[in-house]
């Protein structure tokens, strides 16, 4: 099954946030009206989720708000208890996409997101299929790409999601999509049950502890009653521990009994309780090194370590020619500006060239954060190299200049200074022409014709009438 982007749940049903949490990479949870208003109005969600407990009156003057603020609020579902007070024509009445009736409609839930999932990413008016962004089917949870590092991923993923592996490790740097292999083995293994996540460097140990195995009431202070730990919430289903290298050490003991006993005793508990889950770690440490230095198990290591999956970094030759293709999906299925009557609907051939000369330190998180900087900051319908900005907070120009500058991206700001050089060396100095080539305006070439000191006999130029290259509108003038 697909992951939406964004759910909002408004109201405090615990099975209701527990499936919001299944179906989307970021869940939202707002416990009144006025905080759901902001909160939709600010992240754009695909799907707001109300609890029976709101009528249909409320829902209504909701709806009214979020469109009275030209706010986009994706589709309005309802999931009431047995036997409520409203109707689901009264709640259909009131606005709403959909009105689904206690925790057995909840998989009609599921089906919902997953037609909803499906329709965004359906490409609307741009003669691209789906299929240019995934490698097959398996890629339907989002791991796009189609390099051969992501082939090889995939075959990874669907060989253990077959099998009964049980640990899986996952490894990779920061940002290379752990997490999104890890779903994408639970909803080919275990289809329809929970997905529970937790990461392991947010907790401290004691927290952490109780967190995973539950405590019983008494077992400390501040225990005034029984908890159910994420380990006993997961079912038999798939518990992800993420980070699993920040785990300290006692726990770490902990969890290997579990991996080979399959049981656990909840903090201060007697009673053994079987763990049924696939128990799936990522970590974007190098473990054997982990392990030399004494911060990580060794027999816990090697437990982890039978068929891990790994994920290459952007800045790998065998992985590289995914950037653009990953910038593309992210701009067009992004909706952090789809209120917009002209939205952005494609990035010039010199941005995506620039964005390819990059070394993602953040990898994939880190594109997508830029593209939809990009299109916060685009004024037309196209992303050029002038929104193309990399931190904005190490930035020396403020975000909404546009100039693309930070004092740490080197490798960015020296690929916009050869695109440039390369555009006016082509078209003979001619600015008006170069600066329709590169996407930008008049204006914006001459402040980064001045920015970067580009001369006609300048050594940019120079450079550039050295390496030859094949003539500019053979790489990227038919792109705009």
């Amino acid at each position: 099954m697909s992951l939406l982007r964004r759910i909002v749940v408004v109201g405090r049903v615990p099975q209701i946030q527990a499936v919001a949490q299944e179906l989307a990479r970021e869940v939202f949870v707002a416990d009144d009206l006025g905080e759901a208003a902001t909160i939709v109005s600010t992240v754009g969600p695909d799907l707001t989720i109300f609890d029976g407990t709101w009528t249909p009156a409320q829902v209504r003057d909701h709806l009214q708000q979020i469109a009275a603020d030209s706010t986009q609020p994706g589709r309005t579902v309802v999931v009431t208890s047995d036997g409520g007070p409203f109707s689901e024509s009264d709640y259909r009445q009131a606005g709403v996409s959909d009105c689904f009736t206690g925790p057995a409609d909840l998989t009609r839930l599921r089906d919902f997101a997953a037609e909803l999932d499906a329709a965004a990413r359906r490409p609307a008016d741009t003669g691209i299929e789906a299929q240019t962004y995934f490698v097959d089917e398996t890629a339907a949870v989002a791991l796009a790409g189609c390099s051969p590092a992501i082939h090889l991923a995939l075959q990874m993923i669907k060989l253990v999601a077959a099998s009964r592996c049980n640990p899986v490790l996952v490894t990779g740097d920061t940002g290379t999509g752990k997490e999104v292999a890890a779903r994408a083995v639970h909803h080919l293994r275990h289809p329809g049950q929970p997905f529970v996540a937790v990461n392991c460097a947010a907790l401290t140990a004691n927290l952490l502890e109780s967190e995973l195995f539950g405590h019983v009431k008494g077992s400390f202070t501040g225990a005034d009653r029984d908890k159910t730990g994420l380990l006993e919430m997961a079912e038999a289903g798939t518990i992800f521990l993420d980070e699993i290298s920040e785990m300290p050490l006692d726990l770490q003991a902990k969890l290997l009994r579990i991996l080979q006993e399959k049981t656990f005793r909840k903090v201060g508990g007697v009673r053994d309780l079987d763990c049924k889950a696939t128990i799936i770690a990522s970590s974007n440490r190098d473990l054997k090194k982990e392990v030399r230095e004494k911060r990580f198990r060794q027999d816990l290591y090697y437990r982890l370590n039978i068929c891990p999956i790994q994920l290459t970094p952007l800045r790998s030759p065998q992985r590289r020619q995914d950037i653009p293709l990953l910038a593309t999906y992210f701009l067009k299925t992004s909706s952090i500006c789809s209120h917009r009557e002209n939205r952005v609907a494609s990035i010039t051939q010199l941005a995506l060239e620039a964005l390819g000369r990059y070394d993602w330190p953040g990898n994939v998180r880190e594109l997508r954060n830029v593209i939809e900087r990009a299109i916060l900051l685009e004024t037309t319908d196209k992303i050029g190299l002038s929104s193309i900005i990399i931190d904005p907070i190490d930035s020396d120009e403020p975000p909404h200049a546009g100039l693309g500058r930070s004092g740490k991206d080197f490798s960015l700001e020296k690929a916009e200074r050869e695109l440039i050089a390369r555009a006016l060396h082509e078209t003979g100095w001619q600015k008006t022409q170069a600066a329709a080539l590169l996407g930008i305006t008049r204006a914006t070439l001459y402040a980064k014709v001045k920015q970067y000191d580009i001369r006609k006999e300048g050594p940019a130029v120079e450079e550039v009438r050295r390496a030859a290259p094949q003539p500019f509108e053979a790489v990227g003038a038919a792109a705009y």
